[in-house]
Parts: structure tokens; C-alpha cells; sequence
């Protein structure tokens, strides 16, 4: 019997499907036992730690640790996973992510839709958001765009309520409409509740994009959150079964668990678009409908009541490819995404979506994401 005390947030969306996926791999295996700690910044929360885990005779310690001495945990004498708070941890297995690449995703998803304004909220005191905030500025820097930062001194989930004035006052002067992206949905929601007390539209003037896609969290906002989807679940899998490995094998290397930006799950905060164009705009919206996946050029024109060159002028000029490539881009999308959220082969999600041509579409989606279809499944979806 294997025992694992577990230090985390339970209240978490992000900890609840990490330990979600722990628990699946330690049913599979079968003979684990746990005993689980909420976090606390009480200055003995480290001497507590280490009096259960030797009581209980613990065989590893997991779970989110912050402001406490590492080395004096690691005296114990049995393995430990960190997950990642205010640092990376050297010389001990992590459950870090890739912070980076979820700021480039979100910076994307807002140049997609040709905003001009950006803004970004959170707190330096995680590595977590420091880095989405990094990520998400290299990539507007970049785009030419410049962005604006608010961060607070804590993380207003557990360690401070804001300034709710200050914060109204920086979204009141922020240049509208602007796009906005949040550390988390915690922050996320901070914002959308901010705005609704100054009377700032979202997401007319404040698009607003958070992380974790929390579903509580999410959908107490008015208007409902869009979200980045997290692989965590999947990755709380792959760390029980490299800790497994590590309890039967004291010899081997220590390891870092990375999860990875999915995709983003659309709400109505970040509904709207900087186009001033309404032609444009009113094709874009066509094509994005979830009931139009198969539109087609021609149906589009039957609409707008244009000739195509006049609407493919105007579309280019202002998105900046074709119509065309856009159409393309929103198909492999829906395409993707399915891929991780279905149980059916490749071949029938892509019949699914009305594809009969499967080996074009396998070859359009490689050139767009650098890998086959079947890898992109094996690479993100989880196991079940």
C-alpha cells in the first residue's frame, strides 16, 4: 500500500482535474492510499507537513508548496512533486506548464480579432502569471501593438481583495475597445466584476480572457468567460505515473510534468470584434457560427449581397489573408479540437464535420500545425 500525502487547493478547478488525473492512474495501479492537507500560510503549515508525513509514514509528498523549506521536505527522505506556484523548483520534480506558449495562444486568439489595444492582468508573484504576461507581450510587441499592465501585489484568490477603486479607475482610462487577457479566471473574473460597477461594457469596450476554463468561475460572470483550456488532467496522470516509477526506483533522474494550452473555450466576453468594417465583420461572423461549418464563398455572397471581388478586396485589406484561407484556418480549428474532445477515430470526426476528402484535410492540417492529425490526438488527448 502506497502512501501520498496531497498539498493542494481543493477549491481549484486547476488542482481539482490535477488530482483527478492522479487518482485515475492510482485506481488503475490500485493500492494507494492518501491523505490530503489544504494549503495554508500559517508559519508551522511545514512542521505539520512533515509531522503527518512521518506519522502516517508517507511515501511521497505532491501538491502545490510555497514560502516553506524545501530542503527541510526533502529531509524526510521520500520523493516530492512540486506544483508550481511563485518559482520553479531546482533539484526536485515539478508539475510546471507551459506559461509562455498560453500567452502567445491568447495574443493570437486577440489578433485574430483585429483588436489594436491590449491590456493584461495579474500578479508578478507567480511564475504563472509572470510568464503568461511575458509570453502574451512578446507576442503583441511584436505585432506592432503595445500593452498595458495592471498587477496586483497578491493573488487575489487567496492572499488580498484588490483595490477595487484603483482597478476602476485603470479600466476606465484604458483605450476601448481594448482586449484583455487575465492570468486565470479568478482575475478574469475580478475584471468582469469591476467593469459591471463602473459601467464598462464587456465585451464591447473590455473583451476579457482568463485561463483554467473554471466552469463555476466562468459562468458566474456576466457576460460568461471565455477560457483557455488547460491539459491538466492528462498531466496530473503523467505525474502519479513517473512518481510511481521514482517510489519503486530510487536511482532515477528527477522530472518536470509540462501542461500545455489546449485550446480556448469561446464565451460571450470576448464575443466581439475590432473591425469597423460591417461587411467584413458580418462575414467573419458567418463563417465563426458553429452552424456554418461547411459554408461555403458562394453562400457567403448570397448574403452580403456584394460581388466577390469587391468582398474579397475588403476582407483581405482588412484581416489580411483571403477569405479563403480564412475559411480554411476556422475549419482545421473546429477540426483540432474535436480531435481532443472525442472519442470517435480521426477519420469519423473529420466525417463528423462534413469532410469526405479526409487525406486533403490531413494534409491542410499538417501545413497549418506542423504535425499529422493523429499526432496532435496523441499528443494532447488525454488517457482514458
Amino acid at each position: 500500500m502506497l502512501r501520498i500525502l496531497l498539498l493542494s487547493d481543493f477549491t481549484s478547478e486547476y488542482s481539482r482535474l490535477m488530482l483527478r488525473g492522479f487518482l485515475r492512474y492510482s485506481k488503475e495501479v490500485g493500492g494507494w492510499s492518501f491523505y490530503r492537507i489544504p494549503l495554508s500560510q500559517d508559519d508551522r503549515y511545514e512542521n505539520t507537513v512533515i509531522k503527518i508525513a512521518q506519522k502516517w509514514g508517507a511515501d511521497a509528498i505532491i501538491g502545490q508548496i510555497s514560502n516553506v523549506n524545501i530542503q527541510r521536505l526533502k529531509s524526510i527522505g521520500i520523493p516530492i512533486i512540486i506544483q508550481n506556484y511563485t518559482d520553479r523548483v531546482s533539484g526536485i520534480s515539478n508539475i510546471t506548464g507551459d506559461y509562455w506558449g498560453t500567452g502567445i495562444m491568447a495574443a493570437n486568439y486577440f489578433l485574430k480579432k483585429r483588436y489594436k489595444n491590449f491590456a493584461f492582468y495579474g500578479t508578478r508573484t507567480t511564475v504563472w502569471s509572470r510568464e503568461r504576461e511575458d509570453g502574451f507581450r512578446e507576442k503583441i510587441t511584436e505585432s506592432g501593438h503595445n500593452l498595458i499592465c495592471y498587477n496586483e501585489e497578491y493573488n487575489i484568490r487567496y492572499g488580498s481583495t484588490s483595490d477595487l477603486t484603483a482597478l476602476g479607475k485603470w479600466l476606465q482610462e484604458l483605450p476601448k475597445p481594448i482586449a484583455l487577457f487575465a492570468c486565470d479566471d479568478a482575475f478574469a473574473l475580478r475584471i468582469t466584476e469591476v467593469c459591471c460597477l463602473n459601467n464598462i461594457r464587456v465585451p464591447e469596450d473590455i473583451a476579457v480572457l482568463g485561463v483554467d476554463n473554471d466552469e463555476i468561475l466562468c459562468n458566474m460572470s456576466d457576460p460568461p468567460l471565455s477560457s483557455i483550456v488547460l491539459d491538466v488532467e492528462n498531466g496530473g496522470y503523467q505525474a502519479a505515473c513517473h512518481l510511481h516509477q521514482i517510489i519503486n526506483n530510487r536511482d532515477l533522474p528527477q522530472f518536470n510534468i509540462t501542461i500545455n494550452p489546449i485550446r480556448i473555450e469561446r464565451r460571450k466576453s470576448t464575443e466581439g470584434y475590432a473591425i469597423d468594417d460591417p461587411l467584413v465583420l458580418s462575414t467573419i461572423r458567418m463563417i465563426e457560427d458553429d452552424n456554418n461549418r461547411q459554408i461555403t464563398i458562394k453562400e457567403i455572397l448570397g448574403q452580403v449581397h456584394v460581388s466577390r471581388r469587391v468582398l474579397e478586396k475588403r476582407f483581405k485589406s482588412t484581416v489580411g489573408e483571403s477569405i479563403y484561407q480564412y475559411i480554411l484556418k476556422q475549419r482545421l480549428s473546429w477540426f483540432a479540437e474535436k480531435l481532443i474532445t472525442s472519442d470517435k477515430s480521426v477519420s469519423e470526426v473529420a466525417f463528423d464535420l462534413g469532410y469526405e476528402d479526409y487525406i486533403n484535410l490531413s494534409k491542410a492540417f499538417k501545413r497549418i500545425y506542423n504535425i499529422t492529425p493523429t499526432q496532435y490526438r496523441n499528443h494532447y488527448c488525454i488517457q482514458k
